[in-house]
């Protein structure tokens, strides 16, 4: 059996070995959010679970994100793209409590593999079709791959993969892309907040190992934003495949 650490700010001032690993995968995660506009929930829980609690790391992730969401949104929010919020962020909110209900009754394995399926599958087709030649999708698109990615959020910590998909087909560029992801992923965040607060998943305890966390979010943001700003808008599609191929085969495994 593999015995975790506890994610906690004894443990943590008490092992820097630890700290610095917390720390570490913090930055790189909100780096590549930074660059790409999502990706930081993957790679801080998958990460961050090989040593310490899932039951601890999804909160203190969750507010990782909802910070990283807040920053990222102020610094493009003339970028956001209203009237995708308007069809999306409804939908995501059906789909997070679609999700609530359903979880205890489903056999999430089979979800989980249903979801990797899909993801690779769409990975392919924009492959076969290349990123910049997607069709175009219209705003209703947004309802159907809405309460899809609420559902995946409310099950699996973060629904960004169907988002990502529709975000995608409806053609937007690199920073707008980025800003409009970060709106929606802020409005989810903030009702998981609610959720976990409710359910007693969010204490005071990992309160203060996320404000322990901030420093190197924020450098990963900071170092990621600079990237952004210079890579083409054909890296960053392949950038977004490359991420969306490593969800799908993580769910499928």
């Amino acid at each position: 059996m593999i015995t975790h650490a506890s994610l906690s700010y004894a443990t943590l001032i008490q092992n820097p070995l630890l700290w610095g690993i917390a720390g570490g995968i913090t930055l790189a995660a909100f780096y590549v959010r930074a660059v790409i506009g999502f990706g930081s929930g993957l790679i801080s829980v998958a990460l961050l679970t090989l040593v310490f609690p899932i039951k601890e790391v999804v909160p203190v992730v969750l507010l990782l994100d909802l910070l990283g969401s807040m920053l990222l949104g102020a610094y493009d929010f003339k970028e956001i793209r209203w009237p995708e919020l308007r069809w999306l962020v409804p939908s995501v909110v059906i789909g997070l409590a679609i999700g609530a209900f359903i979880l205890a009754d489903i056999n999430d394995q089979k979800l989980t593999r249903f979801l990797g399926v899909f993801i690779l599958a769409y990975v392919g087709y924009q492959l076969a079709m290349k990123p910049e030649r997607l069709p175009q999708a219209g705003l209703p698109w947004g309802v159907p791959l809405g309460i899809f990615g609420g559902l995946v959020g409310s099950l699996y910590g973060g629904g960004g993969p169907p988002i990502v998909a529709y975000l995608q087909m409806r053609h937007l560029d690199k920073r707008a892309f980025r800003a409009t992801f970060q709106g929606i992923s802020l409005a989810e965040s903030l009702l998981r907040a609610f959720m976990y607060i409710a359910l007693a998943l969010l204490t005071r305890k990992l309160m203060v190992v996320f404000l322990m966390l901030i420093p190197p979010l924020l450098l990963g943001l900071w170092t990621g934003n600079r990237l952004h700003m210079r890579i083409n808008q054909r890296a960053f599609l392949m950038g977004t495949i490359a991420v969306l191929a490593m969800v799908g085969l993580k769910y499928l495994i």
